[in-house]
């Protein structure tokens, strides 16, 4: 999906402040919230649903609400839309299901057990064989996707070259439509001056992973 998130190679948006303290977390709330990302989830998600869901908040919002606190947003609407939570609950902060001093309590054992049960693969075996080898020149495609990609628009219709193979892994585009399809993967090697016309005369490369259906040929 093209939107206001997608901001990598963008330019207007200030200097980058690199001297910020680096700490994981800036409040208490923030380590609470990455603990229930990962540990608190429907069973009918996917890592790219979810992305979906987070790429949906209006633009202004997006912007300005602190990093996690878009999480919580993103994981609340997520739970409200797979029926695990109301928006009742989230507001009056109450179970409508089980009483407050009958919640269920885990040591950490068992949250670390449960979360070690939920590791998910990403990788998948298909039949079909990769339609490029290392050292292939190739063009990324110019979509207009009006859903979820892990293609960014900085780097649509450049010319690259295949720098590795990973194998077949799930398709994200697909996965965040709720469909589980396997593509081959590559790591697709870019020059800096291909993807910035400002950067032409430096040495800087990027490297992108790129499923096969972002990628064309090079025309000799």
């Amino acid at each position: 999906m093209d939107g206001v998130h997608d901001l990598g190679g963008k330019q207007g948006f200030g200097p980058i402040d690199v001297d910020e303290v680096e700490v994981p977390f800036h409040a208490d709330w923030e380590g609470r919230m990455w603990a229930i990302a990962q540990c608190a989830r429907s069973p009918d998600w996917t890592i790219d649903w979810w992305r979906h869901v987070r790429e949906l908040i209006d633009p202004v919002d997006y912007l300005s609400r602190p990093y996690f606190d878009s999480w919580a947003q993103t994981h609340i609407a997520a739970f409200i839309d797979s029926g695990e939570l109301t928006l009742d609950e989230i507001v009056s902060n109450q179970s409508a299901a089980i009483p407050a001093n009958q919640q269920p309590s885990q040591d950490n054992e068992d949250i670390f057990a449960a979360i070690e049960a939920q590791a998910y693969r990403f990788d998948r075996e298909i039949e079909a064989q990769p339609a490029y080898r290392v050292g292939d020149r190739v063009f990324t495609r110019q979509l207009l996707p009006r859903h979820h990609t892990r293609l960014p628009a900085y780097a649509r219709g450049k010319p690259g070259v295949i720098h590795a193979h990973h194998g077949a892994h799930v398709f994200a585009d697909a996965s965040a439509q709720g469909n589980e399809i396997a593509q081959h993967l590559y790591s697709v090697v870019f020059e800096a001056g291909d993807l910035w016309i400002e950067a032409g005369n430096r040495k800087d490369r990027v490297f992108i992973d790129l499923w096969e259906s972002y990628l064309d040929p090079a025309q000799d």
